[in-house]
């Protein structure tokens, strides 16, 4: 998700609702404990207050939203329902706690109340540790869903995957748990254990105990795969993934081998930070927008572009992305396809194209708000779309198929001529091409023989991104001798 962090910081100073509804239930806090006031009592009250805080927001030179009187009536005529007749005594700022959440959750799948340490959990998310399983979730049909477990956590060493749905915690069921409470549930004391039950498509549901962990998040990995060709991975995108990308990309380009093209692997990447999304994307290109963001107040309306300070404006590019690519992941998948900067590769991305604002109620309360949407250069809103992929490439195992032990080349039949350019013939070659001949015996033929169980390719996404670097470089060549001739 794009980070709570971003240029909305002063959001809360704008947002008149929310100051209206914070003194509103003071106010109506103020009222409840009066002795011998009754609802229609309370009513009367909550207008007289209703009228008091519409002129107070009115002299503050702002513009009070008008709240429907009979929904207010109901919701304290609900409350006093409640407060006397549920089954057991639970005090009045519990009640009004979860009113909160209640109409929070029922906004969006990322809106959310936060409470006592919730927040320092979501700040531990973008910016440094927190003990966990390591997975980043969102809610769907009730359940929560696996958006992408993080790299090399529990979760992920676990076989957890993108797409997954965790139907129970500790065997207590889901039902409609936010997923900020699912989340709460699934963190802890480092070394403790929690279960999980797993829904997954074409599977009977399974549960799966994992140890928690410091979640240390490495945001940025990079290797060269082969001399020329650059890989860089980036699992998620916090508050500093914008400096170590380009450090780890300038160290890849210093090397001896020129580059000849990167990998940009965002596959189940949940996002994160979204200055660091744009940071990523001004390594690539020297102008224009990355990501443009549009909501109901001014604040909310903000655009970010490139900076003619560039590092790699030419260097062939091919970003990886899949259905746990969310979010920021997906701010940069879709600028680098508008501007026809890179090609995108996998599979479509998860379609998260919200902002979150975190805006605080008291010292210990905030609540989390989808206050825009964010936009690619081209003006495409990606919400519940996703990034479609310019190639198609489905996850895969690859093996190699060995050589028929029919099959026989020039080289192998007796009396061939030789090379007519004086080419060395290699011996070992030619050994090898003889496989399956009568003058090897079975142990010989079982050594060089292939089986299926002899994975080659372990990421078919990422061999077919080099294979298209390696096509784009051998065609450069011949688009340049065209063009001179």
């Amino acid at each position: 998700m794009p980070s709570v962090f971003t240029a909305f910081s002063s959001l809360s100073s704008r947002v008149s609702l929310l100051r209206f509804f914070s003194g509103f239930l003071r106010l109506f806090s103020g009222f409840w404990r009066l002795p011998g006031l009754t609802v229609s009592k309370l009513s009367c009250a909550l207008l007289a207050g209703l009228l008091s805080a519409g002129g107070a927001a009115a002299q503050q030179g702002t513009s009070a939203l008008p709240l429907p009187l009979n929904e207010v009536r109901m919701f304290t005529q609900a409350l006093d329902q409640i407060r006397s007749a549920y089954v057991e005594d639970i005090d009045d700022e519990t009640l009004l706690g979860y009113a909160i959440e209640g109409m929070l959750s029922g906004l969006d799948p990322h809106s959310a109340y936060m409470v006592g340490n919730e927040f320092d959990s979501l700040q531990d998310t973008t910016t440094g540790e927190f003990g966990g399983l390591g997975v980043e979730v969102s809610r769907r049909d009730g359940y929560i869903l696996v958006v992408a477990p993080i790299d090399d956590s529990p979760a992920d060493r676990a076989g957890v995957l993108a797409g997954d749905l965790i139907i129970e915690i500790d065997n207590k069921p889901i039902g409609e748990m936010q997923p900020d409470e699912a989340a709460k549930m699934m963190r802890g004391a480092p070394g403790s254990d929690v279960s999980i039950t797993i829904a997954r498509e074409g599977q009977e549901p399974f549960d799966l105990v994992l140890t928690r962990e410091v979640i240390a998040i490495s945001s940025v990995r990079s290797r060269l795969l082969e001399p020329g060709y650059a890989y860089l991975r980036i699992s998620q995108f916090r508050g500093n993934t914008g400096e170590e990308f380009l450090e780890e990309l300038g160290e890849l380009m210093e090397s001896d081998d020129p580059l000849k093209g990167v990998i940009l692997d965002l596959r189940n990447n949940p996002g994160g930070v979204l200055q660091a999304s744009v940071q990523v994307v001004d390594a690539f290109i020297d102008d224009g927008v990355v990501v443009s963001t549009k909501g109901r107040l001014e604040e909310a309306q903000s655009s970010y572009r490139a900076s003619a300070q560039t590092l790699a404006p030419d260097l062939p590019l091919v970003v990886l992305v899949n259905e746990g690519s969310a979010s920021a992941s997906e701010i940069v998948a879709g600028a680098l396809q508008d501007h026809s900067r890179a090609l995108i590769m996998g599979t479509e991305s998860f379609g998260k194209g919200s902002v979150q604002t975190v805006l605080p109620l008291a010292a210990d309360k905030a609540i989390k708000l989808t206050t825009s949407l964010y936009y690619t250069p081209s003006g495409r809103s990606i919400q519940a779309q996703g990034i479609v992929p310019d190639i198609e490439v489905e996850e895969a195992f690859v093996t190699r198929r060995a050589r028929s032990v029919t099959q026989y080349r020039e080289s192998d039949l007796n009396g061939h001529l030789e090379n007519g350019n004086d080419a060395p013939t290699d011996e070992a070659n030619r050994e090898e091409s003889k496989e399956g001949q009568s003058g090897l015996t079975s142990e010989e033929l079982a050594q060089v023989l292939i089986t299926a169980e002899e994975v080659l390719v372990n990421d078919y996404p990422l061999n077919e991104a080099l294979n298209v670097l390696k096509g784009i470089n051998a065609y450069k060549p011949l688009a340049m001798k065209n063009s001179v001739e």
